[in-house]
């Protein structure tokens, strides 16, 4: 599993800034043109690149309404073709890949075509009721898949009540982390809000450190240049999308404030 060191020499600045495809074939969104879907990624992947940021994690945020589970393979195929056109238009890039709503399986394959050096998985462990309805974790097959492929050192990077969702039945949260790290193998954890933007309770991190103290943590929403020092107190890095756009697309000056606001606030141990 990965430790805060690792991860902190992969992801220098700490940020994962967040590349939202728009929708794909298959999804009622999508405009007909995978080209302009791949060159809007490739402007985000620039504007990320040119602002500081190491690592980006595309996702596909536009394919509302989510399958809950497996995606069809027009959106696999789909997403393979833009990772690909951004790693040839951005290489020192490096990219994650989450697969909504909960498509480890995909999100591995795609690691596996493309070069990624970590898939994000919202329901790794347990059992959650989000509004594709409930989601169970699928960790035992994950972690196996990822080792059949030969992907051992590609990061599970999961959840911990991810956002969108509420717990199917009430636990102590540092319980959860736990199992989430000791049981599920998660590479690292990711503690956000209740919704995409929503600000994460600082609150939170300080016991979780306390129970984990070599699992890098991660902030999932609601981060903000004027916010990440106070998170950065205790969490390992943050995942970053909303806040760095400007009508819907990256802001390079964005993304340079926020990595400028990342260099204090770290908590060395």
């Amino acid at each position: 599993m990965w430790t805060r060191a690792h991860f902190q020499e992969l992801c220098a600045p700490p940020v994962l800034g967040m590349i939202h495809l728009d929708a794909l074939p298959g999804a009622p969104g999508f405009a007909g043109d995978l080209g302009a879907v791949t060159a809007a990624a490739v402007a985000d992947a620039r504007g990320l690149a040119a602002g500081g940021v190491r690592v980006a994690m595309a996702e596909n945020f536009h394919d509302v309404p989510f399958w809950p589970d497996r995606v069809p393979p027009e959106t696999v195929a789909a997403m393979a073709v833009v990772l690909a056109e951004v790693r040839r238009a951005v290489p020192g890039l490096a990219l994650g890949v989450n697969v909504l709503r909960n498509d480890a399986a995909a999100a591995l394959g795609l690691a596996a075509a493309t070069g990624a050096v970590c898939v994000r998985i919202n329901v790794h462990t347990g059992a959650m009721v989000t509004d594709q309805g409930p989601l169970t974790g699928q960790a035992h097959r994950t972690v196996r898949q990822r080792s059949s492929l030969g992907l051992g050192a590609v990061g599970l990077l999961a959840d911990l009540r991810v956002k969108h969702a509420a717990p199917l039945a009430p636990r102590e949260l540092v319980a959860e982390a736990q199992d989430l790290r000791l049981r599920g193998l998660a590479d690292a954890l990711i503690v956000s809000g209740e919704a995409t933007g929503a600000a994460t309770d600082p609150d939170l991190l300080a016991p979780l450190r306390r129970a984990l103290p070599d699992c890098p943590l991660l902030i999932g929403s609601g981060v903000t240049a004027g916010n990440v020092p106070r998170y950065l107190a205790h969490a390992d890095g943050v995942i970053v999308g909303t806040s760095l756009k400007t009508a819907g697309r990256v802001d390079a000056d964005r993304v340079r404030d926020l990595v400028a606001a990342c260099g204090g606030g770290k908590d060395p141990a």
